[in-house]
């Protein structure tokens, strides 16, 4: 029989995104020492490089975004195009000396925090989004790679050298999708999804692994509360971030040519977890050929599907256990990125990750023959532990936010029933994961007689706003309410 909803109180007016920062002791301001230090070094005179003002380049990414890491600029040549990436040369405005209280303070963040209500940035916001971000229509120091493809899309040949860039115009995803679907993409990235699609299409065969699952997004309502939406990712996100992919495979294959360097890595699957993926395909209906890889098979699956998504649910697994892996010398014993499908650095957002300032420097060192920096090198060993930590932290403050959001959407309604798709069964911890239809968040529950991929009925007991938590139970066919 149903649950009768208890006495609550009315749900909090606002949600306190403070105090979840608090909780997980994220600073709230950045130093004053080294904010000085930013707007010191935002204030110099650029340095004197060469000029490629005249690439015209733009930066795609999401509407509002101000820490601009990235401008591209595609270019037909013969049968096969030329890719120009400039990237912001963070490190010509930090440095590398970790006494200095700027650099201090970046190792102890290790990459920017997002939250629904505002970010904490890496660099402080003098940097981040100023000075060294690649606004449109200003001069920027820059790190401009020029990668050469063939008409498959192949890498013909790599440069990477500092210069000074200015950006055309400031895009945005929607926006751009809209002129795409239009056929009016702007010239510079007009071959942006015929590129994208051909580094896609070598990337199924690597055996890449692409999950392709709608992002639980955390956004404002009509009525200015935040609510939870499902959000596919646009087709001309994809194309961009195969830019940034192509950047960080050419990066891992300087430094591996070169003998140092900091990989991203992370171990193909082992036969056990195709083996329990195997299962999960049998159990849900989805054909797997006997001699097709796990990256063919999830390739090809819908997110929005309710079987399709347990099943890249269960595939999830595959993509755990990215690390960073400096090495100084002979190479590292890993050094393939399994959900890449080749070797592979980061090198591309150094405004939001500490990684890609000494990556970076690695790939210009070595690309122009010299010897990598001493500080640099001496700090590739220390980078793991600080962006293992980082990654903890952020990861920590996208599941309390959403958490937070997700009971301020519930709270008051204990007692009501909600579809839910059963995402997966846990034997191990004898619990499942489903999510519900509206709002759409993650919820655990007991698998009795659940099946991953089908849709249920669930009961919501309790949510509670001041601890972020909400539990549900499945409603049995008996205690299905009259018409459900």
């Amino acid at each position: 029989m149903p649950v009768p909803a208890r006495q609550i109180l009315a749900p909090p007016p606002v949600i306190d995104f403070d105090a979840v920062r608090a909780e997980l002791q994220i600073p709230a301001a950045y130093p004053p020492e080294a904010v000085a230090r930013a707007r010191a070094a935002g204030a110099r005179p650029l340095p004197d490089l060469p000029d490629a003002t005249d690439i015209p380049l733009v930066t795609l990414d999401p509407p509002g975004s101000r820490d601009l890491d990235q401008a591209v600029h595609l270019v037909r040549r013969g049968t096969g195009w030329r890719v120009h990436y400039a990237i912001a040369d963070v490190l010509w405005f930090v440095g590398t000396d970790r006494d200095d209280p700027l650099v201090a303070e970046t190792w102890r963040r290790a990459v920017t925090l997002y939250a629904p209500d505002g970010n904490t940035p890496l660099h402080p916001v003098e940097l981040s989004e100023g000075a060294a971000s690649l606004l449109p229509d200003v001069d920027r120091p820059a790190v401009l790679w020029t990668i050469d493809l063939d008409d498959r899309g192949e890498v013909t040949a790599i440069d990477v050298h500092r210069a000074r860039v200015r950006s055309r115009a400031q895009l945005d995803y929607p926006t751009m999708q809209a002129a795409a679907d239009a056929g009016r993409l702007p010239a510079p990235i007009a071959d942006l999804p015929v590129v994208g699609e051909l580094r896609a299409r070598l990337a199924r065969e690597r055996h890449a692994i692409t999950l392709d699952l709608p992002d639980s997004e955390i956004v404002r309502g009509p009525d200015g509360h935040w609510t939870l939406t499902l959000r596919a990712q646009l087709p001309i996100e994809r194309h961009n971030a195969e830019i940034s992919l192509l950047t960080g495979v050419c990066a891992a294959r300087i430094m591996l040519d070169g003998g140092i360097g900091l990989l991203r890595t992370l171990p193909s699957p082992t036969e056990a977890q195709v083996t329990a993926l195997r299962k999960a395909t049998a159990a849900l209906g989805i054909p797997w050929p006997d001699d097709e890889p796990p990256g063919d098979v999830i390739g090809r699956l819908d997110g929005s599907k309710p079987r399709d998504a347990a099943f890249l649910e269960d595939a999830v697994r595959l993509l755990r256990g990215a690390a960073y892996t400096p090495f100084d010398g002979a190479p590292p014993e890993r050094t393939g990125h399994g959900g890449v499908g080749s070797s592979y650095a980061h090198v591309t957002a150094p405004l939001r990750r500490l990684a890609d300032r000494y990556a970076t420097e690695v790939c210009l060192a070595l690309q122009a023959g010299r010897p990598v920096p001493e500080a640099v090198r001496a700090a590739l060993p220390d980078l793991p532990a600080a962006m293992a930590a980082g990654d903890r932290t952020a990861s920590a403050l996208d599941k309390a936010c959403a958490a937070a959001v997700a009971v301020f959407l519930l709270h008051g309604r204990e007692g009501e029933t909600f579809p839910a798709t059963v995402l997966q069964i846990d034997a191990e911890r004898d619990r499942a994961v489903v999510v519900l239809h509206e709002p759409p968040v993650r919820a655990h529950c007991s698998p009795t007689g659940l099946t991953e991929g089908s849709v249920v009925t669930v009961r919501l007991l309790s949510a509670d706003p001041t601890t972020h938590r909400f539990r549900v139970e499945p409603v049995r066919p008996a205690d299905q309410p009259a018409g459900g």
